[in-house]
């Protein structure tokens, strides 16, 4: 593997921790919060970076609905990271509290959307390259037990029921933690409760982001499918017109 490449799978392993860390704004001083949301920024800079490339062949090639998918999500991911950090800003109160912003409830509220929003996204754009991330770790733990990287059935089957089982409880994390009224700003405030356990809120955390990967990644797999057989559809149609 590259080193290049290596750097950016533990560039986003470390942005997609602090994303999940940020979210448990209660579980952490406020001191804290802002500085790795800062840090968080900061790599999403280097994210973008490293992955320069993308942004040279945006441009270029057939857009296909694949690709359509991709560009998009990439996009609003984007945007949205960019929005977080404008609206940090705004409210911060020691990291940025130099700058002397007063955005009020414009900016807390559009904190609050963006973060949910973000989240979703951010989970969206790892389910876009889950295949890719599973085959390198498959890979990775067959080269040190010294066995084929052919994923078997079983482990299909096993890995499936479990990403199910996750999937499923992330739905009722996703209305508990008031997501959906974030998202479209059916409530002022964010309620968070300061009392709870941080292994509760940041497992139900992590099944929200399964559940909005696992969407991702089968829409893929699903436009994907689509695509190739309309393809074939063209093809044999194109055949028996020349016959």
């Amino acid at each position: 593997m590259k080193p290049k490449t290596i750097i950016k799978i533990i560039v986003d392993v470390i942005m997609t921790v602090l994303f999940i860390v940020c979210m448990g704004y209660h579980l952490t001083e406020n001191k804290t919060h802002e500085w790795l949301g800062t840090i968080l920024f900061a790599l999403f800079i280097l994210h973008h970076i490293l992955n320069f490339g993308w942004y040279k062949s945006i441009f270029k090639g057939k857009y296909t609905a694949v690709r359509v998918i991709h560009t998009t999500i990439n996009i609003l991911v984007t945007v949205d990271i960019l929005l977080i950090m404008a609206s940090g800003i705004m409210l911060s109160r020691n990291v940025f509290a130099f700058l002397n912003i007063s955005a009020g409830m414009l900016g807390r509220r559009l904190h609050m959307i963006s973060t949910a929003w973000g989240y979703i996204l951010m989970a969206m754009h790892l389910g876009l390259h889950w295949g890719m991330a599973v085959a390198m770790s498959r890979k990775a733990i067959c080269r040190i037990l010294k066995r084929p990287p052919k994923p078997t059935l079983a482990g299909q089957i096993i890995g499936g029921v479990i990403s199910l089982g996750i999937s499923v409880y992330g739905i009722v994390a996703f209305i508990e933690r008031q997501l959906p009224e974030r998202m479209f700003l059916l409530i002022e405030y964010a309620f968070f409760d300061f009392y709870e356990k941080p292994v509760l809120f940041y497992g139900d955390y992590m099944a929200i982001l399964v559940l909005f990967a696992a969407i991702a990644y089968y829409e893929m797999k699903l436009t994907r499918f689509i695509s190739n057989k309309t393809k074939k559809t063209v093809k044999v149609e194109d055949n028996s017109k020349e016959v």
